[in-house]
């Protein structure tokens, strides 16, 4: 986040691994209040590029309702739209005397929701994954057992055709659903594979970043290259006052301790999850785990807000 706050780093980031050209990048606030009861939802960094907005989210712990959470994150980025979505004027009555004015939602915009995965991999191979709404015979044509056992490829034309026909229907803006991308990538897949220079060189800066003796020739290679060269200005410790330093070893140190229990303790949850079923048994799992973090003197005060408010998620389930 603190690097991300820099518009020209968080742009030619949006640049390299969007493989795009942007002309103007306007930053929006990342903290939002959704519900009556006060929840709030913070994102890493959100924008908006064109006609597209951009959510940037990295995840570095465990959760058990990852699948959720993120859907929830990427449902938002087109509701968040409500804020600026003009009005427009709707007659209510055959004589027109019953005027009401409501949001005008043919100016909502695609999203594209970037999860930065710093630790997990989904059990992915790859650089990263990405979802989008697509017709439902699109995914049967895919999965269809019938279809491919024996295929036949009179059959796999018609078929295939079908589904381009449902594809290419744009009436009253159908093809504004497609163009809305839920996308993870994967840190660790990402430096492994090297496949792509223009963005490997991003999540491998990332990665080194985590080693927290690295010394100033780890990152020799980075030097004379914008914008590497002020993202180690602003993650350089001999810029930071003692304040941000103790926050940072407390930081660094809680995350540690947060990861480290939950790889302890997951396998147990699951394991008497056994008894009452996999899924509840995971969720159980992880309250017991959130239980005893709650218990850390050390844990900063933003990642225990977030977990009391998983705990009321969790708990909710039972």
């Amino acid at each position: 986040k603190k690097v991300f706050s820099d518009p020209k780093i968080s742009q030619k980031f949006l640049e390299d691994f969007l493989n795009i050209n942007i002309d103007d990048i306007e930053i929006l606030k990342e903290r939002h209040k959704i519900t009556d009861d006060a929840t709030f939802v913070e994102f890493d960094f959100r924008c908006k590029i064109g006609e597209m907005y951009v959510i940037v989210d990295m995840q570095q712990w465990y959760k058990a309702d990852m699948a959720q959470r993120i859907y929830m994150y990427h449902a938002l980025n087109t509701g968040l739209q409500l804020e600026a979505l003009p009005k427009k004027k709707i007659v209510l009555d055959a004589g027109g005397m019953t005027i009401k004015k409501v949001k005008d939602y043919k100016y909502l915009e695609p999203v594209y929701t970037l999860i930065w995965m710093v630790h997990d991999t989904f059990r992915f191979e790859e650089d990263y994954v990405s979802f989008q709404m697509t017709p439902e015979i699109v995914v049967e044509f895919l999965t269809s057992e019938k279809l491919w056992k024996e295929p036949k490829i009179v059959e796999l034309m018609i078929e295939r055709e079908k589904a381009i026909n449902i594809l290419k229907n744009d009436t009253k803006g159908l093809d504004f659903l497609p163009k809305n991308r839920l996308v993870f990538a994967f840190q660790k897949n990402i430096v492994r594979n090297k496949k792509i220079e223009r963005y490997y060189k991003w999540f491998e800066f990332a990665e080194k970043t985590r080693n927290k003796d690295n010394k100033a020739e780890d990152f020799e290679e980075y030097k004379d290259k914008k914008p590497f060269e002020e993202m180690m200005h602003r993650l350089n410790k001999s810029e930071l006052s003692g304040d941000d330093l103790e926050y940072i070893k407390i930081e660094s140190e809680s995350w540690e301790e947060v990861l480290r229990f939950g790889m302890e303790h997951y396998e147990e949850g699951k394991k008497e999850g056994r008894k009452e079923g996999r899924k509840e048994g995971e969720i159980i799992g992880q309250i017991k785990i959130y239980e005893q973090l709650l218990n850390m003197p050390s844990l900063p005060e933003e990642v225990r807000k977030n977990i009391k408010q998983e705990l009321i998620v969790l708990r909710s389930r039972f």
